[in-house]
């Protein structure tokens, strides 16, 4: 670390004796002991207590860069070792995180699960019990077997856990990897990650950014931050060079655009000093694990009331005298019983009435639901959706309606300026305009924008950077009308900036010609919108015209002609201030907006992505109802919302599919919910408008999802039931609102979404449908196999192990299945659905009902039907359930082409199944088979399969 000034004049000297020697050019090779002379913690502290005195000592903003050895307009160098120097210096930008919990962790809180610890009671007294009936040599195989059991069902569910948690703090490495625009060598909008931006950089930032380290404003306008993050207080702080130049790391830009200088990084930020507090592991349960936990609760209650009620019965029984033992005697003859002999037995009946217990708690359907839903998120990862909200996995596939964007969802995002109107007429070459209207047009791009245009060499090509309509002017004016923007932007000098919003649909700034000083004001925006604010017009040969009504009207239909041709349609305005109002405010007054000059017209094309119209019918017949919700005018809305499917022809423009955002905000709440449902375009909409939107159709009992980019659509994402966020155009804002984020803008992304959350759903429905006949089929068997012959032929053990293969391997391999088209066939699944629909009770009873008439028949006549032993019997039985859910897995299984890991999975528990009767003999209680038995078995356990084919005729 560097030594630190003890007094803070030191530093400020420094920095001033600095400042007086500020570079020309960008500093390319930086001294090892350059930054030696700098007080860090009196740098830090200064911008984090905003502390203006103190910088205005250190010699300003021009000062502090001296001293960072940064050049103001150009940057750093940006060679590795000039930025492994600053890192060495003054940190990275990264933030400690409290360490991540361990395997241990999870292993300790599975084994706080109620259903373990009465394992593991069970399994206690059970060493006494057996230690007590067979001696110590043979007596603890069983305890240790429960042990073992136990132990396995613990780590496996800690494991799980341990994996979903690790992949949460992957995904969140992901979404915490900014990029950033910095200036390097001189080159603008060069964009990099958070983690590599250092102490010196000039950071770009933009309404929607995260600010990405503590800074000073060099130069911009209108900056608004939003710093609720930090001070926990709502409301925007403007940022300037003047009352508040200070900048702190992780608040977002509201508003407004800026270059700062970066002056402290990761951990010397307050920003950096939150966040190594929050670990970021997330303890959320989705609604479906509440659900799932509601009806485990349920069915771990009934069972528990069973296994009461045989408890008493046994209980009461037993001290009656109506017990008798191996040899026929009664078991119980009052005084004459010996306690230890009572104690036994008492025990027996205990660990009889928890074998009902254990078997009526369906334990495997949390490890599903764990098991499952990290399937999904990987799966979701895979097609190029992240997820920041666990919960979205599984809400999408009850989603009833989709209210989508159209530039980057529906088109491409590739725009490029196809027509150009001067006045009346359309322009093909700059050469036939005028010189001095020329200058206008090149002063409107070059000024009135967030963009850049860089070229580094004469034999390079242009590099064009900002939103995708700001780079198709830039490039059409660079390219075809000979635009030298660095010419341009010095010939003036900008005096207030209004950026474009989603709600005025333009921007405009004010500037002086350094030439004459005379004040200029230029606008661009929507056509219709621009066009409302100009009185006269400039037509091909860079005269002024009077815009009359016939003349507006005209243009009114050249705008509407390229807007159904699915062009959007821009204009560019301008206006020269008299002399008389040049010194009002020095430029900072409101700018004028009206009696403007309109300049000229450009259409931008965006085509619609290949495939959209397919999926969106796909989406039609699966029940999602989609609209679409743009700022782009009526008509080009209205264009691509018919060849994207969204609209019909024979819908057109009627006012029951089409509407405006201005039309929608002023129908009555009544009106709104009556026409909400039949609208499916909603044109020229402000962010209001959108959420004003979602809350009628939420108020309607829809579930949606919205997809947005920008920092206005913040509220509708939040205010959805799934906020989708698309990633490469989308703001820092609109992904934090967002509960999942499509990393490649695409509509089929979207549409692949949809179908994992009905997968997920669909999934959970198959394990617990293979869950519960197993438990019932169980239940049932040991009920009446205590009441009716006083013994458990489902032990703890034998549960514990149909548990393991149950709740691991089949729901492994159903996780290992992919979403199919056919999934999208259907409505979209209820939230108020039951979770255990009428075909699942009918599926379950069916397959319970004959395992139940299989275990009892072999039970009370097996022996005499195989000529064995007891042993052998409750083998028997043992195994045909087990080999049963094999089948059983197989019939829930989803009909796919391929699936090597399903059935991989498959053959994994049939081996196992294998070995625990073959050679685990003392662990598992269990005797060998011979092959003719174990043919036997497979057998009676494959009448599952036209079980499972034949109930699926029986109406419901």
């Amino acid at each position: 670390m560097l030594d630190e000034p003890t007094t803070a004049s030191k530093p400020s000297k420094r920095w001033r004796l600095a400042s007086a020697t500020t570079p020309s050019f960008v500093v390319l090779n930086v001294q090892p002991d350059a930054f030696s002379g700098i007080d860090q913690t009196s740098l830090n502290a200064m911008v984090r207590e905003k502390n203006v005195e103190q910088l205005l000592e250190a010699g300003g903003v021009v000062g502090v860069a001296g001293a960072l050895k940064t050049d103001i307009k150009n940057g750093i160098g940006g060679a590795v070792d000039d930025v492994a120097l600053r890192q060495a210096a003054f940190g990275s930008n990264t933030y400690q995180r409290p360490p991540a919990k361990s395997l241990i962790h999870f292993a300790v809180e599975a084994c706080k699960d109620l259903t373990n610890l009465v394992l593991l009671l069970c399994a206690t007294l059970s060493l006494g019990f057996g230690n007590k009936e067979q001696g110590l040599k043979e007596g603890w195989y069983d305890t240790a077997s429960t042990f073992v059991a136990v132990l396995l069902v613990i780590s496996v569910s800690a494991v799980s856990n341990f994996r979903q948690n690790r992949q949460f703090q992957r995904l969140s490495k992901v979404s915490n990897n900014i990029k950033v625009d910095v200036v390097r060598n001189g080159r603008c909008d060069q964009q990099t990650s958070i983690f590599d931006t250092v102490v010196g950089d000039v950071v770009c930032v933009k309404s929607g950014d995260q600010v990405p380290a503590d800074g000073l404003f060099l130069d911009g306008h209108s900056l608004k931050v939003d710093e609720s993050s930090m001070t926990g207080e709502g409301g925007y702080v403007e940022v300037n060079s003047d009352q508040n130049p200070f900048l702190l790391s992780g608040t977002k830009v509201a508003d407004g655009y800026a270059r700062m200088l970066v002056t402290s990084v990761g951990m010397n930020t307050t920003w950096g000093q939150m966040m190594s507090t929050i670990s970021g592991d997330t303890n959320e349960h989705t609604p479906l694990q509440a659900r799932l936990h509601k009806l485990t609760s349920s069915i771990g209650k009934v069972g528990l009331a069973v296994a009461f009620l045989v408890l008493v019965v046994l209980l009461v029984r037993y001290f009656t005298g109506n017990t008798e033992d191996e040899n026929g005697n009664q078991e119980f003859i009052g005084s004459k019983t010996k306690v230890v002999d009572m104690v036994n037995s008492v025990v027996r009946i205990i660990d009889a009435a928890v074998s009902i217990v254990i078997a009526a708690i369906p334990e495997g359907l949390s490890l599903a639901v764990t098991l499952v839903l990290a399937s999904s998120m990987e799966g979701m990862m895979a097609d190029q959706a992240m997820v920041r909200k666990l919960s979205a996995c599984e809400t999408m596939g009850y989603a009833t309606t989709i209210c989508t964007d159209k530039t980057g969802i529906l088109t491409l995002n590739q725009m490029k300026v196809t027509k150009f109107w001067l006045g009346q007429d359309p322009v093909g070459v700059s050469s036939s305009i005028s010189t001095n209207l020329l200058n206008l047009i090149h002063q409107g791009v070059a000024l009135n924008t967030f963009g850049s245009v860089y070229w580094a060499t004469s034999g390079s090509k242009f590099e064009f950077s900002g939103s995708p309509t700001e780079k198709a002017i830039l490039s059409w004016a660079v390219l075809k009308l000979d635009m030298d923007m660095e010419t341009s932007k010095q010939s003036c000098t900008i005096l207030h900036v209004e950026p474009f919003n989603s709600e005025k649909k333009r921007s405009g700034v004010s500037m002086r010609s350094n030439a004459d000083n005379t004040i200029h004001v230029h606008w661009k925006g929507a056509a219709e919108m621009i066009l409302a604010m100009c009185s006269s017009y400039y037509n091909a040969s860079g005269s002024m015209k009077d815009l009359d009504d016939g003349e507006r009207k005209t243009f009114g239909q050249i705008i509407q002609g390229m807007a159904t041709s699915s062009l959007r349609c821009i204009a560019f305005a301008h206006k020269q201030i008299p002399e008389e109002e040049h010194g009002i405010g020095v430029g900072l007054q409101k700018l004028t907006e009206d009696s403007l000059t309109l300049i000229g017209l450009v259409g931008i094309e965006d085509p619609c992505r290949p495939g959209v119209r397919e999926a969106v019918e796909d989406w039609r017949c699966a029940g999602v109802d989609v609209k679409m919700i743009t700022g782009d005018n009526v008509f080009t809305a209205t264009a691509i919302a018919t060849e994207s499917g969204i609209l019909r022809p024979d819908q057109g423009m009627t006012i029951e599919a089409v509407v405006e955002g201005e039309v929608f905000r002023k129908y009555t709440p009544e009106e709104r919910m009556e026409k909400v449902d039949k609208i499916r375009v909603m044109a020229r909409s402000s962010p209001f408008d959108k959420h004003l939107m979602v809350q009628c159709l939420k108020q309607k009992g829809h579930v949606v999802a919205v997809t947005g980019d920008g920092t206005y659509d913040a509220p509708a994402l939040m205010e959805a039931d799934i906020g989708l966020c698309v990633g490469i155009q989308g703001t820092q804002v609109a992904k934090e609102s967002s509960d999942i984020i499509i990393l490649d803008d695409n509509f089929d992304s979207i549409a692949r979404v949809f179908m994992w959350g009905r997968f997920v759903h669909y999934n959970l429905q198959k394990f617990i449908q293979l869950q519960l006949t197993v438990t019932l089929a169980a239940l049932v068997i040991n009920v009446v196999g205590v009441v009716s012959a006083h013994e458990v032929l489902f032990d703890v053990l034998s549960l514990l192990w149909l548990s393991l293969i149950l709740d691991t391997l089949c729901a492994l391999a159903l996780a290992t299945q992919q979403p199919t088209k056919d999934l999208m066939e259907g409505p979209p699944v209820s939230q108020t659905q039951p979770l255990i629909t009428s075909i699942m009770w009918r599926n379950i009873l069916a397959q319970a009902v004959y395992q139940i008439a299989v275990g009892l028949t072999l039970n009370f006549i097996g022996e005499s039907i195989f000529h064995v032993n007891e042993k052998v019997k409750n083998t028997l039985i043992l195994n045909i359930s087990a080999l049963c859910q094999v089948f059983n897995l197989v019939n829930a299984k989803k009909r796919e082409k391929k699936n090597k890991l399903f059935w991989g999975i498959t053959g994994i528990a049939i081996v196992l199944e294998v070995v625990a009767v073959e050679f685990l003999k003392k662990f598992g209680d269990t005797e060998r088979l011979s092959w003719g038995q174990w043919a036997a078995c497979i057998g009676v356990a494959a009448v599952s399969w036209p079980i499972g084919f034949l109930v699926k005729y029986i109406p419901v």
